[in-house]
């Protein structure tokens, strides 16, 4: 299991390369030096475009260029805007509390909750890191350590008692 899709892998790339070129490219550059789709990566590029990350232009030196440096950009920000319902759980990280993805035991789940803190603490380290940070070449371990606290504890079963 994955915790990005192929499209959000493929649009780190895509920034990455206009990172590196303040004068923008097109989606058939980034295709062919990535030896990706060309539909595929013109897809995203239409996205992150809708989602304000990158800005087009027409015409014969058109393409794209980055709308901001990536240093303003977080990594939540991208997974919030590309990826369809990001969450760790079908419980988790939604935005209708009435829909629960079929989920015939969440009325009960003793772990919704607990899962529903892991997954705020998660996005609370992607708030933390820019995409600027991620196109770091080598950075030693030590650079990036998420604080984490532990859980609040739950209530258990008496001893004896049926779980």
């Amino acid at each position: 299991m994955t915790l990005l899709s192929r499209k959000t892998d493929y649009a780190l790339l895509i920034l990455s390369y206009l990172h590196q070129k303040a004068e923008g490219g097109c989606a058939r550059q980034i295709a062919d030096r990535y030896g990706l789709s060309r539909a595929f990566v013109a897809n995203i590029l239409k996205e992150l475009c809708q989602n304000g990350f990158v800005a087009s232009h027409r015409g014969v030196k058109g393409g794209y260029v980055l709308q901001r440096p990536l240093e303003q950009v977080t990594l939540a920000e991208l997974l919030e805007a590309l990826e369809d319902r990001f969450h760790l759980a079908s419980c988790t990280g939604r935005h209708d509390p009435v829909e629960n993805d079929g989920c015939s035991l969440e009325p009960v789940c003793p772990i919704k909750g607990p899962m529903g803190e892991v997954h705020a603490r998660v996005m609370e380290v992607f708030r933390r890191v820019n995409l600027a940070d991620l196109l770091q070449p080598h950075l030693p371990i030590t650079t990036f350590q998420p604080v984490l606290s532990p859980l609040p504890m739950r209530e258990t079963c008496p001893a004896g008692a049926a779980p």
